[in-house]
């Protein structure tokens, strides 16, 4: 069972301290390493923080030993009641830096708090002082930790990190959607319309579409989350893109597939072609838009592949 904080002895408090200094030391260097390729200047507030959290352990250290010997018990914030926690590094969505920002704020802040009521709990003058200035350095790194707010940043530097994090947005979230998008609009129009003039049935059409267009996605999704970890790349956490992109590709197919959901095959068939050509159309503008593709230049290349993909579906389906 879990231990009340005011039940600890001053080795325990000491103890507890020490621990909670080498688990936030880590997770400041794990932050550093995720930010170090991209954000290399936050990447080195990090670093510097660490130091200073790893200057704090070995102070702890030496009065321990100075008071209680060389063997520390093992107590962990998990084995008291109301200790301050930490989420898991996974519990991150993104270890983008403005997260990262709030979290190590929220972790600098509990750990002040920490230090302020363990010296009001002990009586031991040497630690009692040694909490309390722990206490008063904690509380000007999370003072320092706000100052790291990109409102608060040079203009240059708010200007680089956004272009920086556009660039990874693009990387995760762009790239894998349009992929998917390009991919369902084009492959699907072949089998789709192929069935629609084979059958002259909206309803065989409009299942061999959804079909189509599930299949499509479950493919793109597996080959993009499978294609790399991100680890190199920077492309972010593989499931997610293949999440991404599956649902994209699914989306380009059944975007002209609902259309046959109309009973009259001539009116389902013009409406399905339009549909098709807004598809190309957004996904010309996404290319220039993220992907800075003059807009002449990707309606030619969208268009003209769909075209092809679109006629070929119609020959097959009326041979």
């Amino acid at each position: 069972m879990k231990r009340r904080f005011k039940e600890l002895s001053p080795p325990e408090v000491l103890a507890l301290a020490i621990s909670l200094e080498e688990e936030d030391g880590r997770i400041f260097q794990e932050f550093s390493r995720r930010l170090r390729p991209n954000f290399p200047k936050a990447a080195s507030a990090l670093d510097q923080m660490r130091a200073e959290e790893d200057s704090h352990r070995h102070r702890l250290i030496e009065l321990f030993q100075k008071k209680y010997g060389n063997e520390i018990p093992l107590v962990r914030r998990q084995d008291v009641r109301g200790f301050v926690s930490r989420d898991p590094l996974h519990a991150l969505r993104s270890f983008d830096a403005k997260e990262i920002r709030q979290r190590v704020a929220l972790m600098e802040l509990e750990t002040q708090r920490f230090y302020s009521r363990a010296a009001e709990q002990t009586t031991d003058a040497e630690i009692r002082q040694l909490l309390g200035d722990l206490a008063e350095e904690e509380r000007r790194h999370e003072s320092r930790s706000a100052e790291l707010d990109p409102d608060r940043m040079p203009a240059e530097e708010r200007e680089e990190e956004s272009r920086i994090a556009r660039r990874l947005f693009v990387l995760q979230v762009v790239q894998p959607g349009l992929a998917g998008l390009m991919d369902g609009s084009v492959s699907t129009l072949a089998p789709l319309f192929a069935a629609a003039f084979a059958t002259r049935s909206s309803w065989q059409a409009l299942l061999v579409g959804i079909a189509a267009s599930v299949g499509a996605g479950i493919s793109m999704g597996f080959a993009e989350a499978i294609s790399d970890d991100g680890s190199l790349t920077g492309r972010g956490r593989p499931w997610l893109r293949g999440f991404i992109c599956g649902l994209m590709t699914f989306i380009g197919g059944v975007g002209h597939a609902i259309p046959f959901l109309i009973p009259h095959f001539g009116i389902a068939t013009a409406v399905a072609t339009m549909v098709v050509g807004l598809e190309l159309l957004a996904i010309a503008w996404i290319r220039k838009r993220y992907m800075d593709t003059p807009f002449l230049a990707a309606v030619f290349q969208v268009v003209v592949g769909g075209v092809l993909v679109f006629l070929a579906g119609i020959l097959i389906g009326s041979a």
